[in-house]
């Protein structure tokens, strides 16, 4: 059986790492807060996080990450997409050339408007540049936790890689799909988090349904605008990394980043609901560094837009909404 790093311990990163060693496969879990590595392997549960769910006897705990990833063949990347780049770059060396690293973060870099898999390869030796695998989709942490059924996807431009992870994540209630545009796959499951939070606004404001229907539809038209302008195919788009991740986390009630729109829309400030999460909501800084990029790229995102907007310029979400209502007039296509 393979040795696996789960490197990140939030609660996707202890989902997956739970899913993987019920499977029988030797994980060592990388906690970043020293308190918090204690307590888990005291309690042997994640209280902070994963609440409610016990950790598997074959889950080690450490705050020693390089120990984590030592002989490990298969290097599980959950940690929040600014954070990447330093966990990453001191780590390199420690990682054995031969490793797949699966990449489960959601985000874009603000300086760089790297994706997360971007960043991975800048700081990896060159033998890991091209041993990077997207694993993203419609999965909340504690659906997943409680078995229920979900579907996700493996994308690399290296079938036997995808296939390989493909397999090493896959059970009976966890279905991984492969997929061969990781650009398409990764982008989809940032970009959702920035509709999750205009979703959440609308939604704090009392627009109602067909508004957030709209908000979806048009900004899966964003989505894919931008996705095609960086070299993804459009139907990417339309699959789970896409249109499924992106319904899941602009109406579900689990959604983090939906939460913060909510809030926002029912009159709390972005920096007043942002500091009382315990858990990251990705949407925030990635509307900031999609909106930088697009412009960049000369594509049109305007939900994205106002979203940066809000969250950045102090715009008020009502003002946001009526400016997107009164835009020129066009045709849909």
């Amino acid at each position: 059986m393979k040795k696996i790093a789960a490197i990140g311990a939030g609660s996707w990163g202890t989902t997956l790492a739970v899913l993987l060693a019920k499977k029988g496969y030797p994980v060592t879990l990388w906690v970043r807060e020293p308190e918090l590595a204690v307590e888990m392997i005291e309690t042997r549960e994640n209280k902070t996080f994963l609440p409610g769910f016990p950790l598997p006897p074959n889950l080690e705990i450490t705050n020693d990450i390089e120990q984590a990833v030592a002989g490990a063949e298969l290097v599980l990347s959950s940690v929040p997409s600014h954070g990447i780049r330093g966990v990453f770059k001191g780590l390199s060396a420690n990682i054995d050339e031969g490793a797949i690293i699966v990449s489960a973060s959601k985000g874009i870099e603000q300086e760089s408007h790297l994706l997360c898999s971007e960043i991975l390869r800048e700081v990896l030796p060159s033998s890991l540049k091209d041993r990077v695998v997207i694993l993203s989709g419609p999965s909340f942490a504690k659906e997943v936790s409680q078995e229920l059924p979900a579907a996700v996807s493996a994308a690399s431009k290296d079938k036997l890689l995808a296939l390989e992870v493909q397999e090493v994540f896959s059970t009976p209630y966890f279905r991984v799909y492969t997929n061969g545009d990781p650009v398409g796959v990764e982008l989809g499951g940032a970009l959702k988090n920035v509709m999750a939070l205009a979703a959440g606004a609308s939604d704090g404001l009392g627009l109602g349904a067909n508004a957030r229907a709209a908000l979806i539809t048009r900004g899966l038209v964003e989505i894919t605008r931008l996705g095609v302008s960086m070299g993804a195919e459009p139907a990417t788009f339309y699959g789970l990394a896409g249109m499924g991740d992106l319904v899941l986390t602009c109406t579900g009630t689990l959604s983090r980043n939906h939460t913060v729109g909510f809030k926002v829309g029912q009159g709390q400030t972005p920096e007043q609901v942002v500091s009382e999460m315990q858990m990251v909501a990705e949407g925030v800084k990635t509307s900031l560094a999609a909106s930088e990029l697009a412009a960049k790229l000369g594509v049109e995102m305007p939900i994205t837009e106002q979203v940066r907007k809000v969250f950045y310029d102090g715009k008020p979400p009502k003002d946001a909404v009526m400016e997107l209502m009164v835009r020129e007039l066009k045709e849909e296509s």
